[in-house]
């Protein structure tokens, strides 16, 4: 019987590439996103490596509809192993003092407030089950924050303070927590965080060669491929020319 994984996020970068390699390493996903008709053309792709794909499209702010649509899982796909909370992202580049309110409420209701949802849904059938593994997407901006990160850096040490408390709480069942905690990772992240500027955005790749949605889906995937007693609690990964979330060489 096939393994089931959930990712949140999965219409477009870390998300998309974690749920194409747990479909072509023989599991069937649960694919969730804000945007429908990007989760149905994924969906469509998946199927042809042999994945059972099912496609939910809700915003993980949105704590009814979350709840909706879990609850409403048919019998065949409640039992999932895999949760990665993917969903997240960062947006605005200010000082703290000048920082955009709408903004912060975007980063802690999707990167913090959206992550616990999904959460608190689905880690009960795990830990009944006895069986699991929760994947969080941090970030190295979770280590120290760097200038203009502030809520970023924040949510992101959030999500290192939920995934050890997470697996503090699970430690007496075989349910597994793992936080993957990556560098510069290009995708849409930093057209997002400059509010669809793609020129500003494409400079914080310029003279670094930086990692993909792949890299990081390679790293989901050791780890919940890791044996049944080996818990791999973090990973940290960066870019060959990057040393940690401010300190970068550029050639």
């Amino acid at each position: 019987m096939k393994k089931i994984a959930l990712v949140t996020g999965a219409t477009s970068g870390i998300g998309e590439a974690c749920a194409r390699k747990l479909a072509e390493n023989g599991y069937n996903v649960i694919i969730t996103g804000r945007r429908a008709d990007r989760l149905d053309a994924i969906a469509a792709e998946l199927r042809t490596v042999g994945a059972q794909v099912l496609a939910l499209a809700f915003d993980v702010r949105d704590r009814e509809a979350a709840t909706a649509a879990i609850e409403g899982l048919p019998d065949e796909w409640r039992e999932i192993d895999v949760l990665v909370n993917n969903a997240g992202g960062a947006w605005g580049l200010e000082p703290e003092y000048e920082g955009n309110y709408e903004d912060w409420d975007t980063m802690i209701d999707t990167n913090i407030k959206g992550l616990l949802t999904m959460t608190r849904l689905i880690v009960p059938g795990m830990v009944e089950r006895d069986r699991g593994h929760v994947v969080n997407i941090g970030s190295v901006a979770g280590d120290a924050a760097y200038g203009g990160g502030n809520v970023y850096c924040a949510t992101k040490s959030a999500v290192k303070a939920l995934s050890d408390g997470l697996r503090i709480d699970v430690a007496h069942t075989k349910v597994r927590v793992t936080n993957i905690k990556p560098g510069l990772v290009e995708t849409n992240f930093s057209v997002t965080r400059f509010h669809g500027d793609k020129e500003r955005a494409d400079g914080v790749y310029k003279g670094i060669k930086p990692l993909t949605g792949k890299d990081i889906a390679e790293s989901v995937y050791y780890a919940v491929s890791a044996p049944e007693h080996v818990q791999v609690a973090e990973i940290l990964i960066l870019a060959t020319h990057q040393a940690s979330g401010s300190v970068i060489f550029r050639k």
